[in-house]
Order: C-alpha cells, then sequence, then structure tokens
C-alpha cells in the first residue's frame, strides 16, 4: 500500500530565490563571455560555460519542484517526476561536451601567444565571487531540507569559490605576465568540472535505469523488512528513485501466520520513510512464498 505524501519538494517560497539566482548568473554569463573575448581570457570563457551549466542546473531543481506538483493522470500515474531525472542526465552531457571543446581551444593557445588583459579577467571574477555567493546566500536556509535546494546551494558556492581562483590567476598573469596562465587555469576549472560532472552523469544515468538510489542501502532495508514480527522471508525487493527528490519501493512480505494489517503496514512505511528516506512504499503481504511467481531469487 502506497504511503505517506509529505514529500520533499522545494518549499514554495524558493520559486523567487531561482528567479533571482536564474537572472543573475545568465546575465554573468554574458558578461563573462562578452569581456572573455574581447579580453582574450580563455579562462573567463571556461568559467562561463561552466556558469551557463550551473545555470541549466538552478532551472532543472526550479522546473523538478514545480513539476513534481503536477497531479498523476490515467497515462502518466507517476506525474511528471522523472522528468527530473531526464533534465540531470542531458545536462551532465552538455557539461562534458562544452568541457571538451573548451579543453581543445586551451591546448590550442600554449602554442600561440594571445595577450590576456589581466584587469578584465580580474573584475569580471571578482563580480562572479559577489553575484555566486548571494545566489550561493538566497538557498543557504533550505540546504539542509531539500535535496534540490542543496545542489542549488552547493553549486552556487562552488562557483564563488572557482571565481576566486580566475581572480588569483588574473593576478598572477599581472604580476608575471605569463599569459599561459589563462589557459592552463581554464584547463583547471575543466577538471574540477569534470570531477563534478562525471558524479553527475553516473548518478543520472543510474537513476534513469531506476538503479538504488545514492544513499540507500538496499542490504539494511532488507534487514530490516526480513526481521519484522511473523516475516520469515522477502522478495520482489525494488527500489528506485521516481524523480531526483522522491524514492520509491515495492516488496512481498512472506507471513505464514499473519496476514498483516493497515496499522502493521503503516508502522513499516512510516520507519521506511523516516530513516531512509523512501516516500512511496508498497507492500505484497504473503502467506505462501511459493504461490508467487516473483519468489525466485533469478528474478528478485
Amino acid at each position: 500500500m502506497p504511503h505517506n505524501h509529505d514529500h520533499s519538494h522545494a518549499p514554495s517560497n524558493f520559486h523567487r530565490a531561482f528567479a533571482v539566482g536564474v537572472a543573475l548568473n545568465i546575465a554573468y554569463v554574458l558578461v563573462q563571455v562578452v569581456f572573455g573575448i574581447f579580453g582574450h581570457s580563455l579562462a573567463l570563457l571556461a568559467d562561463a560555460g561552466h556558469n551557463f551549466g550551473d545555470v541549466l542546473g538552478l532551472i532543472l531543481a526550479w522546473g523538478a519542484s514545480y513539476l513534481a506538483k503536477r497531479p498523476s493522470t490515467a497515462r502518466r500515474t507517476y506525474g511528471w517526476r522523472r522528468t527530473s531525472i531526464m533534465a540531470a542526465l542531458l545536462n551532465a552531457i552538455f557539461l562534458l561536451v562544452t568541457v571538451g571543446a573548451i579543453t581543445w581551444e586551451a591546448v590550442r593557445r600554449f602554442g600561440h601567444r594571445d595577450i590576456v588583459d589581466a584587469n578584465i579577467v580580474i573584475w569580471v571574477a571578482a563580480v562572479g565571487i559577489v553575484l555566486n555567493g548571494a545566489t550561493a546566500w538566497l538557498f543557504m536556509s533550505g540546504r539542509k531540507k531539500d535535496l534540490n535546494i542543496r545542489g542549488a546551494f552547493m553549486h552556487m558556492a562552488a562557483d564563488a569559490a572557482i571565481s576566486a581562483g580566475v581572480v588569483v590567476a588574473g593576478l598572477a598573469i599581472s604580476f608575471t605576465g605569463w599569459f599561459w596562465l589563462d589557459p592552463a587555469t581554464s584547463i583547471i576549472i575543466n577538471i574540477i568540472i569534470v570531477i563534478g560532472t562525471l558524479g553527475l552523469l553516473r548518478e543520472s544515468f543510474d537513476l534513469a535505469l531506476d538503479a538504488v538510489p545514492a544513499g540507500v542501502d538496499l542490504l539494511k532495508v532488507r534487514k530490516y523488512l526480513s526481521e519484522l514480527p511473523d516475516v520469515t522471508a522477502v522478495h520482489d525487493l525494488h527500489i528506485w528513485a521516481m524523480s531526483t527528490t522522491e524514492i520509491a519501493l515495492t516488496a512481498h512480505l512472506v507471513m505464514p501466520d499473519r496476514s498483516g494489517g493497515d496499522a502493521f503496514l503503516h508502522e513499516i512505511c512510516d520507519h521506511l520513510h523516516h530513516v531512509f528516506g523512501i516516500e512511496h512504499s508498497t507492500l505484497q503481504i504473503e502467506q505462501n512464498a511459493q504461490s508467487c511467481a516473483l519468489a525466485p531469487d533469478a528474478v528478485d
């Protein structure tokens, strides 16, 4: 039986934070592109690509909080929750393609003496520290309650740190005249992006294939269910993500001497929700495992 509909979607009062964050970061990306081109700074262009990816991440989180509230239909019984997983996967692929293009240009520039305007690099990146830090602050209060909000906060805080790195590179160029520091910095930024993006790609790909979400221990869930009173076996146990914020579970509990009841099932679902973060649990009580075609381990 399904239980507990108190989901962890982004609260409505964060919609304004998303709107402000997206607007500020889109404006900043445009500034980085313009000044990166005029200042011959690949570091700024690399950071612009990264920030644009994080704008998509903000839009993803914002869209997920909106789509999750759309009601289910006869055709889409889970509503539009899964679109957040699809968007995360596409976002990761897009970021990796962007990083590849910028890295290719960075390697090419090592063989050319392109003069970089260090002052432009420093001031534009300094603006990024302020804007990204302010955007992160908008999500600070909700980072412990909602996974989407936490992701938005971490992305913006990381962007502020990367912008600080670009400022350091600009200062180093202005004092040393080593213009190769600009493409070198862009490569370092790209490495940071790849490290974060590979995690996003792996997790979103796993969720798209209905893998057990990160943070949920299948063995511990099975152990809890198998140790319930009168439960002699657990089979056909599946745990998957309905969206980037909601987890579902189905399982068959073999109880030869008891049929269970509403109170028993509600207690299990409450425990699964509060201990394992599983919002949607569907449990089937069986008195004889041999009568279930899904009982063999090969099917589980």
